[in-house]
């Protein structure tokens, strides 16, 4: 740390203006160059620029792999140069390229984790703050007389001593262990998700999240672990998360369990077709919680995952795609049943939807009050498409049918009869 720090502002300065200054200058700007090739170089042979790249970004200098090499090649640049020429340059740039690649490392992989989330940007700015802070201490030399400070100020809590100092480093600590995590994570995901389709999909969903819940548990107890608590005091918040979720936390265990069963018994996949709770939709989503369920109207309903175990759940897409539909029709009692029959019959084949094998059948359903009842039943085998535009316009078609052949739609008659005065 005493190679790095400026001590003297003065000479600091004063060695800047030195000639040797410039040959540091030209060693970054080698160093730069040479990073900037290398990572260019290792991405086209990987084939992964894009914007959710969190090694190569979608310029290469916005990505991770650009400053780690720079940081690494001005180590070895500085190591190279300590004994020719006195430091200036380096004193300063060494902190500026590691908190640049800590603040990088830490916005891309929020990035790629959370989306374009609300949060990410807090915490984007929080990494940066504390980033260049350090590096501000580091130079100048404040970092260990503040923390120095910091650990003084000490208080016990139950059989051990903590300091501010402690908590500050566990903090950090814990900060990069979740970064780690979420990296290696989020490589999971993408992995396990580029080519996957329909049931295959879910599955990998599922266990991502999974993954990524694992991982993330896994580097918060390695980093309580190195701060110096002992695991042994969770077991008391563990046994009362335990009692908890049995108790108070019944349904969100139950919906959460739900997802898994249905994920991993396929009976539901992304992309099916359903009926549930007198709503039908497509199956957008499923998470470890609800079902995203998006009606052909365009309306998307929230659906918790115990309603699709508990209750009764029609998959129009898990067998046979063909759906039955119908249309009542009321013609009045002096018409020709064959003729009326008949163009029933020819409305549902006009349209190209509607299947001729098994063809649709008209029957003479009910004698009704103002007329006959027909119904007029067809199978559809694309029930995505929609049924009620369908059904209209078998309707329409039925109505200019009747109209051309002189079929009266009977109307309600009622009697009405009146008491004279």
């Amino acid at each position: 740390m005493s190679e790095t720090r400026v001590p003297d502002l003065d000479a600091w300065i004063a060695s800047l203006t030195q000639p040797a200054a410039l040959i540091e200058l030209g060693a970054l700007a080698s160093c730069a160059v040479i990073a900037w090739a290398v990572a260019a170089l290792v991405c086209r042979t990987v084939g992964s620029r894009s914007s959710a790249s969190i090694m190569f970004g979608k310029r290469i200098v916005d990505g991770v792999l650009f400053p780690l090499l720079l940081v690494c090649l001005a180590y070895l640049a500085r190591a190279l140069l300590v004994s020719w020429v006195p430091l200036a340059v380096f004193k300063i740039a060494m902190p500026v390229l590691i908190s640049l690649l800590v603040i990088r490392l830490g916005v891309k992989v929020l990035q790629a984790a959370f989306m374009d989330r609300p949060l990410v940007r807090v915490l984007e700015r929080t990494i940066s703050w504390v980033a260049w802070l350090a590096m501000v201490l580091w130079v100048s030399g404040l970092l260990p007389v503040v923390l120095e400070e910091l650990d003084q100020i000490v208080w016990k809590v139950g059989g051990s001593k903590m300091s501010v100092r402690t908590m500050i480093e566990g903090a950090l600590t814990a900060g990069a262990m979740l970064i780690v995590t979420l990296w290696i994570s989020s490589a999971i995901e993408t992995r396990l998700l580029r080519s996957a389709t329909g049931g295959e999909l879910s599955l990998r969903k599922a266990a991502s999240n999974a993954t990524r819940a694992l991982l993330m548990f896994v580097g918060l107890m390695l980093a309580v672990s190195a701060v110096g608590i002992d695991l042994t005091a969770f077991s008391v918040l563990g046994g009362a998360i335990g009692v908890g979720v049995g108790f108070g936390l019944q349904k969100l265990a139950a919906n959460y369990v739900s997802g898994f069963v249905i994920l991993a018994e396929r009976s539901m996949r992304i992309g099916d077709n359903v009926r549930v709770d007198n709503f039908e939709g497509i199956v957008t989503q499923i998470n470890a919680r609800y079902t995203l369920i998006r009606s052909l109207a365009g309306r998307e309903s929230i659906v918790p995952n115990e309603l699709l175990i508990t209750t009764r759940v029609e998959n129009l897409s898990l067998a046979d795609s063909r759906v039955w539909l119908f249309s009542v029709v009321s013609v009045g009692y002096e018409s020709d049943v064959d003729l009326v029959m008949s163009l029933l019959t020819q409305a549902a084949l006009n349209q190209a939807r509607v299947l001729r094998d098994p063809g649709p059948s008209v029957n003479l359903v009910a004698f009704g009050v103002d007329g006959l009842e027909f119904k007029v039943g067809f199978w559809i085998a694309d029930p995505e498409n929609g049924s009620d535009n369908l059904r209209s316009l078998i309707n329409l078609d039925i109505l200019k049918s009747l109209r051309e052949n002189h079929i009266e739609i009977p109307y309600p008659q009622r009697v009405v009869h009146t008491r004279a005065a």
